[in-house]
């Protein structure tokens, strides 16, 4: 099993920055892919991005492509999710997810470990 706990979300003003962070423990040596989502009210859980967890790739939304950014620090098994340029558009409910195999990126279901989501909000 992979734990996965997110932090970093708030309320932020349009244009400012963000940056979420996704700590992962247990055997996170099983995992192939990390993921965001996000949620917003009334709305279906989207993707955002998507990077390897030992491989350097990644793959974006075309709607933060160019403003958000999925990185990761292998010695705190830590991904995180740079957020800039943010608009009231983005306010959602942000979720971590961890992949054991590859897949089509953006669909939820190939994702096998779940955070509890931090809740971004953007005024405008």
């Amino acid at each position: 099993q992979v734990q996965l706990v997110e932090s970093g979300g708030g309320l932020v003003q349009a244009g400012g920055s963000l940056r979420l962070s996704c700590a992962a423990s247990g055997r996170t040596f099983s995992l192939y892919l990390m993921g965001w989502f996000r949620q917003a009210p009334g709305k279906d859980r989207e993707f955002v991005a998507a990077r390897g967890w030992r491989d350097d790739w990644s793959n974006y939304a075309d709607s933060v492509k160019g403003r958000f950014t999925i990185s990761r620090d292998n010695a705190k098994n830590t991904v995180y999710l740079q957020m800039n340029g943010l608009t009231p558009e983005d306010t959602a409910v942000y979720y971590c997810a961890g992949g054991l195999v590859i897949g089509s990126l953006d669909r939820a279901e190939i994702y096998d470990y779940w955070g509890q989501g931090t809740q971004v909000t953007v005024s405008s």
